[in-house]
């Protein structure tokens, strides 16, 4: 099933995922399939990741994270039912390039490889104006 849906409507991306303000690290959608999704997100100056105008590396972990997230969440949109909650359970690698700073919006695709029994393993990239900043690959777990 492919689906092309661009919205940033903040509630809408936000209510597809189990946290809430102030640790939401997500704000839009651009694309989403079955075994793939595109994400967005505007770093704020108040977000918890967020040192000196720098968006930490741990903030970028965390993005990818609720990226997967939001692709579960959105599947589950689909299918009328509520999303269940998910964890990071591993991270097999993770490198980052550069770290972005306040203002700046990030673009992070995610690529499904597996998924079993509520674990999925996934690699994401982050980019920042179409150039890889952090890529990773972690599996995730739902409670």
């Amino acid at each position: 099933m492919e689906n092309k849906l661009p919205t940033s409507n903040q509630n809408f991306v936000e209510s597809l995922i189990p946290q809430r303000f102030p640790f939401v690290m997500v704000s839009s959608i651009a694309e989403y399939s079955e075994n793939h999704l595109i994400s967005g997100f505007e770093i704020k100056k108040e977000n918890l990741f967020t040192h000196d105008g720098i968006f930490q590396a741990s903030g970028l972990i965390e993005h990818q994270a609720q990226s997967v997230a939001l692709h579960t969440g959105y599947k589950f949109y689909l299918l009328g039912k509520q999303a269940p909650t998910g964890y990071i359970g591993a991270i097999k690698s993770f490198q980052t390039e550069a770290l972005p700073k306040v203002g700046d919006i990030l673009k992070t695709e995610v690529k499904i490889l597996s998924e079993i029994m509520g674990v999925t393993l996934v690699d994401a990239i982050t980019k920042l104006n179409d150039e890889v900043i952090a890529s990773s690959q972690m599996k995730t777990v739902v409670k």
